[in-house]
């Protein structure tokens, strides 16, 4: 199988939808041998965050010395960074060798009878098998939606689970309440197996507390206080964590943004958990040294410093909040112009009205993605919900462009709302900056 083949076998799985339930990656795992039971595991839900905190930990883990394999999709700029070793996505040539025993399992199951498993099925079998054979030291996996019933959660005896922040998202899959989103995440919660949470509402917490006093699972979570002394701006943060003894780490790390002081309490509080029960060899220094060398794109990312042009994958309503609180804190009397892309299916006029007070003008655009809201309507809702400057664009290279070039120096242009079309603005944000110096 060729590279291109296997990319064509996993668009024709697409049409076998998303299907929540662990029963048909059951079978094709055990096609494969099961090889997910020999792998040392951290799996990650959660609503928000779970990018960041996978991030933070793969760092660390690599300043160890460990090969890590890591799991996370959706892709945002390249398709084949969903399953990366120590940073680097897969090889092309890995990525059929694993997709053609993907496929010949599937056809072994059809051949039985079963169902042929969906596309997130067959990826992450192929995340089973790749970090298998390349004797991965452990593997950070995150789920693709919810938890209990999501294709990841075959895992049985992980080394930890990790629940980053929980709020509403996916409810046509998860539920309507906190409490319901927080039952489904919680489900890769295993038995006798420690789990780490973020900080978290009430509802959400009881619901933790309560899925692990049944498993038996010791639950782990920062103290309230543990970020202390925290400074950010926009070339990183620096803060003291404070452990359980009220020892301090003095951390500092070159991603920026109120979430990630968050983030950073549960990746922290996971590594004081995986330094006691697993890795001895986490000590501060490599601790603080991991930490400074975390790198997460397309998270509050600068790709262009004047204008400050900045990505950031705020896609829902908690995400929203906390991206206001840092452009309240980095940019206060400084001009902020977005770009917006939506998928139809989440709370976009929530979006729209959370980051309101900062920003006079949208430039509304329709993202590569059949769940894509169209750029018309979400116009509409901007005009509706105060924005004084709204402009339809049918491109986003267009958007982009006029964004930028009816910004001044010192102002910021803020391109959000999506992960599924940071790709194509980051490219056309380069092609800006390359265009602006070859008429120089």
């Amino acid at each position: 199988m060729t590279y291109q083949q296997a990319l064509a076998f996993v668009e024709e799985t697409k049409k076998y939808g998303s299907i929540l339930g662990l029963d048909s990656i059951r079978a094709l795992m055990k096609e494969l041998g099961d090889v997910q039971e020999d792998l040392s595991t951290i799996h990650i839900a959660g609503t928000n965050g779970k990018g960041s905190v996978g991030a933070m930990l793969q760092a660390v883990l690599e300043e160890a010395g460990l090969k890590v394999g890591r799991y996370s999709s959706p892709a945002v700029f390249s398709y084949r960074e969903i399953w990366q070793i120590n940073g680097k996505a897969v090889s092309e040539e890995a990525y059929a060798a694993l997709m053609e025993k993907v496929k010949t399992a599937c056809l072994t199951l059809t051949e039985k009878g079963l169902p042929h498993p969906t596309s997130f099925e067959v990826e992450t079998a192929a995340a089973f098998l790749y970090f298998k054979e390349e004797a991965c030291d452990v593997v950070l996996l995150e789920t693709g939606m919810g938890g209990r019933e999501d294709a990841t959660n075959l895992i049985t005896h992980p080394i930890c689970s990790v629940i980053t922040s929980i709020s509403m998202d996916h409810m046509q899959f998860l539920g309507n309440t906190l409490s319901e989103i927080a039952f489904a995440k919680a489900g890769i919660i295993k038995e006798n197996c420690p789990v780490v949470s973020a900080w978290q509402e009430d509802a959400v917490k009881e619901v933790l507390v309560k899925e692990a006093e049944r498993l038996k699972a010791q639950l782990y979570q920062p103290k309230k206080d543990a970020i202390r002394n925290l400074l950010y701006d926009m070339n990183g943060m620096q803060f003291d964590y404070v452990r359980e003894d009220n020892s301090q780490w003095k951390i500092r790390f070159p991603l920026t943004g109120a979430y990630q002081a968050a983030n950073a309490a549960c990746a922290l509080k996971v590594i004081e958990v995986l330094k006691e029960k697993t890795f001895p060899q986490l000590t501060l220094s490599v601790i603080q040294n991991g930490f400074q060398k975390v790198c997460w794109n397309g998270r509050f990312e600068r790709v262009l410093e004047e204008p400050l042009c900045i990505l950031d994958g705020a896609h829902n309503e908690g995400a929203a909040l906390q991206l206001a609180k840092t452009l309240e804190n980095c940019f206060t009397n400084r001009k902020i112009t977005y770009i917006i892309g939506v998928l139809a299916d989440k709370a976009h006029e929530k979006i729209l009205k959370i980051m309101r007070p900062y920003s006079e003008t949208v430039y509304a655009v329709t993202p590569h993605n059949g769940r894509a809201l169209p750029a018309e309507k979400l116009s509409e809702e901007a005009k509706a919900a105060g924005y004084q400057t709204v402009i339809t664009e049918p491109l986003i290279e267009d958007a982009v462009r006029h964004a930028i070039a009816e910004s001044s120096r010192e102002d910021v242009v803020l391109i959000f709302g999506s992960l599924s079309y940071l790709a194509e603005a980051k490219q056309a944000v380069i092609q800006y900056r390359e265009g602006q110096k070859n008429d120089r």
